[in-house]
């Protein structure tokens, strides 16, 4: 997997990238549509690839491990022949969702301990037996196994917690080297850097990470109930450390005006299944703010839904449809908005890079965060 830095932003730490992987190059700065199951709700590959401009999408450990099993996918020749997507792929390594089940979960040293959420039957994962999984499941960046640091964590449960994610990344690098891709591409693992949100942590972590030779690195623990400003102040630290030459991936971040203000920091991929959850749910974001399509005022307007998107969907309906649909609760409604945002989220960082090779890119932030925020 190589990384080339094509441009570097005029006042600003944003840049544009390229990352070349087995299944494609990915320009960055990216946004990664989340599949969480293997696929992105509501959202054919056809959708993804062509209307929506997707590069890459991400998959779960978690969730595809207990369904439909890693001997399903295995069976099938990896995720990418099991659902159709022959782009890169990045798989989470359910840790997140692990540490999210609270009392049905037990952390040790060994592993996480925890129950499914959907049949109740216990499981252990190991740094180990994570690796084999993401293996198995033939992702193209596979990330370490970690515990995701609570937003609210004290100083003294967010040192243990890193020490504990430094001494399961050893574990991870170490089984990464006595295993081998599955299905004929490369895939690299990507080091997380935790310490919730206190710089002297965030800078061991990331200065331990960088110890460990990596095609790219990930900043987690982020957006995760602490304040916006305390993100962008660990951002802030973490990036100046971590590699020029190397992608930085940005965990679960975030609306658009958080995605614009990673960039502006060095972030150069992104991910969250916002627009596709808040999609469902009649949120729409576009370049000039933010609709609720279920108010009552979109009931008789026929105008298009967006008329500056670059989805179909934008055009081919109106605000009453869409309306109608949502309100309806009809299938339908949920994926026009999902793909409405993914197409908007993917319009956002292709324009982004733009505005950075062109210099361009500050400005051009400051004016389109003001706009974001906006309720319409």
């Amino acid at each position: 997997m190589d990384f080339t830095l094509h441009h570097q932003a005029v006042n600003s730490e944003a840049r544009a990238g390229s990352l070349q992987t087995g299944h494609g190059t990915i320009e960055t700065p990216i946004f990664m549509p989340v599949g969480t199951a293997g696929s992105v709700k509501g959202i054919h590959v056809k959708e993804l690839k062509e209307d929506i401009q997707a590069q890459i999408i991400l998959g779960n450990t978690y969730h595809l491990y207990l369904r439909p099993g890693t001997a399903i996918i295995e069976e099938a020749g990896g995720l990418h022949r099991f659902n159709g997507w022959d782009g890169p792929i990045l798989t989470d390594s359910g840790g997140y969702q692990v540490f999210s089940l609270g009392d049905i979960r037990k952390l040790t040293e060994e592993g996480a301990r925890f129950q499914s959420h959907i049949d109740g039957s216990r499981h252990l994962f190991t740094p180990e037996n994570v690796i084999d999984t993401q293996r198995k499941i033939g992702a193209d960046i596979i990330m370490a196994f970690d515990e995701c640091t609570p937003g609210d964590a004290d100083f003294d449960y967010a040192k243990k917690s890193l020490e504990l994610t430094q001494r399961w990344l050893d574990r991870c690098v170490n089984q990464m080297a006595k295993t081998k891709p599955l299905y004929g591409h490369n895939q690299s693992l990507f080091p997380i850097v935790q310490g919730g949100v206190y710089p002297q942590l965030r800078e061991t972590a990331a200065k331990h990470v960088t110890t460990i030779p990596s095609d790219g690195y990930a900043i987690g623990g982020l957006s995760v109930g602490e304040p916006e400003a305390d993100m962008y102040a660990m951002i802030e630290v973490v990036n100046p450390i971590l590699p020029k030459e190397k992608p930085r991936y940005l965990m679960g971040v975030g609306t658009p005006i958080n995605i614009l203000e990673g960039i502006d920091r060095g972030v150069d991929m992104f991910d969250c299944v916002m627009p596709t959850r808040n999609g469902r749910n009649g949120m729409l974001f576009t370049q000039n703010g933010i609709i609720n399509i279920k108010n009552k005022k979109w009931a008789d307007d026929f105008s298009p839904v967006d008329p500056d998107g670059t989805s179909y969907v934008d055009k081919q309906y109106s605000k009453a449809f869409l309306r109608h649909l949502i309100v309806a609760n009809e299938m339908l409604g949920a994926q026009i908005a999902s793909q409405h945002n993914l197409a908007f989220y993917l319009w956002l960082v292709k324009e982004a890079r733009r505005q950075i090779m062109a210099d361009t890119f500050k400005s051009w932030k400051e004016e389109m965060v003001q706009k974001l925020g906006q309720r319409l």
